[in-house]
Formats: structure tokens, C-alpha cells, sequence
């Protein structure tokens, strides 16, 4: 049985490799696909054993403190061989060697997969056990556009208790009482579809202010003579990061929300290189934002910018730009006051220095910009699913791999039945859970806020897994060489980390200079990776004097993190 279903993977494998004959931007080059023949399982298991993938020149390397089940030069030991037979000995042998090949040829399936948005359709008779680890960005960005836009006289978008692709199980039912009550739920507005845990897991207010801003940005009627427009491009300034140029846009929202203006993003320079695709089916070539689903709507965009190129809209305060306003306003401007002050009564689960902090000078800034930046992320394209695709792929996809093969001991399945199609789709894709995401900012951040050492930020690691044993995986996400030769002293330990394999600083140099050093493309896509990644991980630590944690932070905090806590290694700048 076991050597069929191989053999069917063998199969699919290479069919895959056939279909692999051009370059292409963005996506997956599987280094052992030298021909189109299919290769021996030894062969495909001795070019893919060494846990190395890259998508768009971003690669994943993972250091671990054990042998890596999938490693090839694993030894074998001693004090157990020794005491059985040689026969016994070599049949263990045999059989870790099997385990290797197959985990080698269903990971390297899965890789040519992820070119084809993991269409397992091509051989029905041989098709490849399912990814848990990746996603179908195609139908996730369908499902996204659909759960972003407004559908007839509705007042909001099909945003229902039915989850996610559940959604269109009913959508064509001829059954007109379910059909009335579906347009009714849908009229009267349920929860945005993006804010996910109950509400004490997220900041104050956030399911009602995440639905009122998508309102603000969704105007029924785009064309009325009311609706004014704020036009503004994204900050590019050299000097300027992302995070902020996320935090200047956060800015601006709140600007447009207090005066009543629809924000439209004009000019997005971190999607401006070759690498980035622009979906025409939303719209997106105006803004070259191809990254998340634009802020407001296709509609708004267009009338927007058609303003742009009429005198008297700018004479009569219809449409205003980021020039209109000035730095302050727009960097330390006035939190929009519409929902009360949800921030005075925050829950203190962020700790410095051994204490809970209760009161901060600068919480209504630290409320607002949790609130923006999610409406901002709310939808990710699907360009960012590919990409995060390939990051997972890269850092999980052996392990997935190996746990995929243990729970399958029969024929692989076929075919999805309703409930894998419609239910567990919807699920997030797996990761090695607990997972603790953590920021070290170095360099020329020196500058701006005391830097922590990595002993610091490990010493907190180690405190959470004191309350959490079972936490050993950390996602490290920092722009320093000397910090990811430091990780590994700490294998030893048990700890197990991941992070993005790129040329990093081995000097005190400006982020502006590192950055032009990496390029446009790979300068925009590894942070975007450890960003997301740190939304998604169990537990972050970082440091709120930095920009990046203090997003990272906002995200978790609408994200339903907040009981997750947050150790912060210092307290410039914001407190």
C-alpha cells in the first residue's frame, strides 16, 4: 500500500517538474528539478534535504538544537545501536532512510505546487496529500474581494455569522426564505470578517470601529457633491522606513476621518519594483499597492483621482492632498474622538522591567494606530498569500511534510468533500505552534532609543517558557548579522529559530543605506514576511521604542492578542 501511494507521488512529482520549464517573477525556483524525468526518491531526498527554499531571492534557513528529522548526514546512536542485532540495525537504518524520501518527494511536490496555487487536479488518480501549512491564494483573494465589497442595495459587504467560504455554500440557493434572511443579516451588519477573537481579546471598541472606518471609506454614492477626498501618497523620503511610512499613513486616516474625507493612496513606492504584481481586477494599477486591498473603494478611487485634475474641486476644499497639512498633524496629530476615549481603560498586559504598565503618556496614539494599521492590513492580496506561502513553505514545510506522512498510513485522499471545501478551508494555515516572534533592533536605531543585547531578549524568552514549557520555536526577525550568529549559542538550550536567510548589517550603518543595499524588491518582502509572521506568532517580544514593535503591537491588539501579553525590552520614546 505504502509503496503505491509513493509511487503516486512519484508520479504527480514529476509531472510537476515537466511543467516547470520558464522563469517567473515572485514565485518558487526548486532547486533539484534538473530535467523533466522523474528522479529516483534518493536523488529528489539528497537535493531537497537541507530545508532551504527560496521565493523571490527571500530565503528561510532554521537553526535547531536537535537533529533535523529530514537532515541526511542525521547520525545514528550509538548507545542504541550497540546493544541489537546488526540485522535489527540495519532495518532501522532502511526505514529512517524511507522516512527521509518520502518526506524529501511530498515536500518538493508541494514546492512545484505552490507555482500552481496548489492545484492538485492535474493526475485525480495520484493527487498530493494536502498542504497544512499553505494556503490557495487564488481562492483567498476571491473570497477577500468579495468580503471588501458592497452587493447591491446592502449596507455592508456579505458579512455574515456563516465564515469565510461557508459564505457562497448558500449564495445561489433557490430558497427564498434564506435568501431574505441572509439579506437581512447582511443589511443590518455583522462583524467585519477580519477581526478575529472575542472582545476582551482585543483593544476596546475594535469590531465597531474596524466596521464604522470601512463605512467612512465605502460611501454609498461616491459621486455625491458631500463626499470630500484626501489624495495622498505614501511617504518616499529615503530616511523613511516602512514602519513609518505605515505610521505616516496612519496619520493621515485619522486626519481624514476628522474631517469627514475618504483617504485615497495615490502612490504606495514599496510596491514599485518588478517583483510586485498588480491585480487589474481590483484596481490596483493606479496605486501600485499590491500588497493589501486598497483602503477605500474602486469607485472613490476613480472619482478621487478625477478630481485631481479639476481646479475648482482643489479651490472649494472638495479634494485636498498631504501638502494641505503639516508634519505635526500629520505625524502627532489629534486621535479621532468619534468613538469616546477607549484608550483610557486599555488592559495592562504589555510588561517593562518586571512590571505591568498600567498608564502611559501616549496611550490614545497607541490605541489609534493598532486601529489604523489593521483597517489598513485588513485584506492581504493575492500576492502577500503567495509570498507568506513561500516564507511557511520554506521554514515549516519539511516538518508539515513529516507530520502530513505520520497521520497518513493508507492511500492518500482523492478528492475534498463539502466540509473540507467549504469549513476547514477557512481555517489559518498551520505553523509550529507555540511560536514566539521576536524583533532585535540594532544598528543605527541607537540613535533614536537604548538598544537591548540579544542576551536580554532571550532571558525573556526564557521566562515565557518557564510559564509555557512547551515553547522551543522562535521567529527572528532582525536587520543584524551579529544577532543570528548569536541564536546560535543558544541551540543547546532547546530553542529552535527561523528567520529569513538575506545580507544583513555587520556595521553601525543607516537602515536607508542597508536597504539600498538589498534592493527595492527584497527590501519591501522580508520585513513584510516578519511582520505578518509576528502577528500570527503565540508571543512577541520587542521594543515599543521601535516603530516596527510598536505596529507589530497594533496588529496583535486587533488581532486577538492581547491576552497573548507583550514583554517589551525598553520604554523610549512612547511612554
Amino acid at each position: 500500500m505504502e509503496a503505491d501511494d509513493q509511487k503516486g507521488l512519484e508520479r504527480v512529482l514529476s509531472q510537476k517538474a515537466l511543467a516547470m520549464s520558464s522563469s517567473f517573477p515572485c514565485q518558487i525556483c526548486v532547486v533539484g528539478f534538473l530535467s523533466g524525468v522523474c528522479l529516483t526518491s534518493l536523488f529528489l531526498a539528497a537535493l531537497t534535504s537541507f530545508g532551504r527554499f527560496e521565493f523571490g531571492g527571500i530565503q528561510l534557513h532554521q537553526i535547531s538544537a536537535t537533529i533535523l528529522p529530514w537532515n541526511s548526514n542525521s547520525p545514528i546512536a550509538l548507545g542504541e545501536s550497540s546493544s541489537k542485532p546488526l540485522r535489527a540495525v540495519e532495518k532501522e537504518v532502511n526505514l529512517k532512510g524511507r522516512n527521509r524520501e518520502k518526506v524529501s518527494l511530498l515536500y518538493s511536490a508541494w514546492s512545484t505546487l505552490l507555482n500552481e496555487s496548489l492545484d492538485t487536479s492535474t493526475d485525480p488518480k495520484a493527487s498530493v496529500p494536502n498542504a497544512p501549512h499553505l494556503e490557495n491564494c487564488k481562492s483567498k483573494a476571491k473570497m477577500n474581494r468579495r468580503l471588501d465589497t458592497r452587493y447591491g442595495n446592502a449596507t455592508f459587504p456579505p458579512w455574515t455569522l456563516w465564515k469565510g467560504s461557508l459564505d457562497t455554500f448558500f449564495k445561489d440557493s433557490g430558497d427564498e426564505q434564506l435568501n431574505d434572511f441572509r439579506h437581512q443579516d447582511i443589511s443590518e451588519g455583522a462583524n467585519p470578517p477580519w477581526v478575529t477573537g472575542s472582545n476582551d481579546e482585543n483593544y476596546p471598541l475594535t469590531r465597531k470601529v474596524q466596521r464604522d472606518i470601512w463605512l467612512h471609506q465605502h460611501p454609498l454614492n461616491c459621486h455625491d457633491p458631500e463626499v470630500k477626498f484626501l489624495v495622498a501618497d505614501w511617504e518616499r523620503l529615503p530616511g523613511f522606513g516602512m514602519g513609518a511610512q505605515i505610521a505616516g499613513m496612519c496619520g493621515l486616516l485619522a486626519l481624514a476621518i476628522a474631517e469627514k474625507r475618504v483617504l485615497v493612496t495615490n502612490y504606495y513606492n514599496r510596491a514599485d519594483h518588478d517583483g510586485c504584481k498588480v491585480t487589474p481586477s481590483v484596481h490596483l494599477m493606479q496605486v501600485g499597492l499590491a500588497t493589501f486591498l486598497p483602503e477605500a473603494s474602486r469607485e472613490c478611487r476613480e472619482r478621487a483621482f478625477e478630481l485631481t485634475n479639476q481646479k475648482e474641486a482643489w479651490n472649494k476644499g472638495i479634494i485636498k492632498a498631504k501638502e494641505n497639512y503639516t508634519s505635526k498633524e500629520i505625524w502627532a496629530g489629534r486621535t479621532p474622538r468619534n468613538w469616546g476615549t477607549p484608550w483610557s481603560y486599555l488592559q495592562p498586559t504589555t510588561e517593562i522591567n518586571g512590571s505591568l504598565l498600567k498608564f502611559h503618556r501616549k496611550m490614545d496614539r497607541r490605541w489609534w494606530r493598532a486601529q489604523a494599521v489593521r483597517y489598513l492590513m485588513r485584506f492581504p492580496t493575492e500576492y502577500t498569500c503567495q509570498l507568506m506561502n513561500a516564507a511557511r513553505h520554506a521554514a515549516f514545510g519539511n516538518e508539515a511534510a513529516e507530520m502530513v506522512l505520520e497521520s497518513y498510513k493508507e492511500k492518500w485522499p482523492k478528492e475534498d468533500t463539502d466540509i473540507e471545501k467549504y469549513v476547514w478551508a477557512n481555517h489559518k494555515a498551520w505553523i509550529p505552534r507555540p511560536l514566539l516572534s521576536m524583533h532585535v533592533r540594532m544598528g543605527d536605531k541607537a540613535c533614536e532609543m537604548k538598544v537591548v543585547e540579544f542576551k536580554e531578549y532571550m532571558r525573556l524568552a526564557s521566562r515565557i517558557r518557564k510559564q509555557f514549557p512547551n515553547l522551543k520555536s522562535i521567529w527572528l526577525s532582525t536587520e543584524m548579522q551579529q544577532v543570528v550568529d548569536l541564536s546560535k549559542l543558544y541551540a543547546s538550550s532547546g530553542w529552535k529559530f527561523y528567520f529569513t536567510n538575506v545580507q544583513r548589517q555587520v556595521s553601525n550603518i543607516t537602515m536607508a543605506t542597508y536597504e539600498a543595499s538589498l534592493g527595492r524588491k527584497m527590501s519591501t518582502e522580508y520585513p513584510l514576511v516578519n511582520f505578518l509572521m509576528a502577528t500570527e506568532a503565540d508571543y512577541f517580544i520587542g521594543a515599543l521604542g521601535s516603530t516596527w514593535c510598536f505596529l507589530i503591537d497594533g496588529m496583535r491588539n486587533t488581532g486577538g492578542k492581547v491576552m497573548a501579553g507583550y514583554l517589551s525590552v525598553n520604554k523610549d520614546r512612547f511612554w
